[in-house]
């Protein structure tokens, strides 16, 4: 077969036609959107919903300056009523502050052991074929002193 014998429509132009696949680059636009809406959406998700792997979501997440935390532990979620109590309560007692003065007479403690010798266990920068200095290991009973701290509004009592 000769360049004469193939069809034109082989031969006609070098550009790249359009064909079905996986997209080479997710939208960015929408994938602000899908993380503002819910922050909680894993790298695992956000590929199935976008059209594009793992990786290329991890890179453009950090693109946008967006970091994976883990939110605190709370006992529970407050409902509205809960926080308009808190509300009420909290203003109810910032009121009664300049009349009673009861928060001066608040006294606060608290305890804790703390040791005479306290070793502490560290690495150290070592060659590969060196071994590292020995340290002396901690006392199965070590002799401690109960530390314990009273306070009230003006500082430590």
């Amino acid at each position: 077969m000769t360049l004469i014998d193939v069809p034109v429509y082989l031969h006609s132009s070098l550009k790249d036609r359009p064909r079905s696949g996986r997209p080479l680059e997710p939208d960015i636009e929408r994938l602000k959107v899908l993380i503002e809406d819910n922050p909680r959406l894993t790298t695992r998700e956000l590929p199935s919903m976008l059209g594009c792997n793992q990786s290329t979501i991890d890179r453009h997440l950090h693109e946008m300056g967006k970091v994976n935390k883990l939110g605190t532990w709370v006992p529970h979620q407050l409902t509205s009523d809960n926080i308009q109590q808190r509300i009420t309560i909290c203003n109810s007692l910032l009121s009664q502050r300049n009349r009673y003065r009861f928060l001066q007479q608040i006294v606060t403690g608290d305890e804790k052991w703390v040791l005479y010798v306290n070793h502490t266990h560290t690495r150290q920068w070592v060659n590969p074929e060196d071994l590292p200095e020995p340290e002396p290991k901690n006392d199965l009973h070590p002799k401690k002193l109960m530390l314990s701290i009273w306070w009230d509004y003006a500082g430590i009592i």
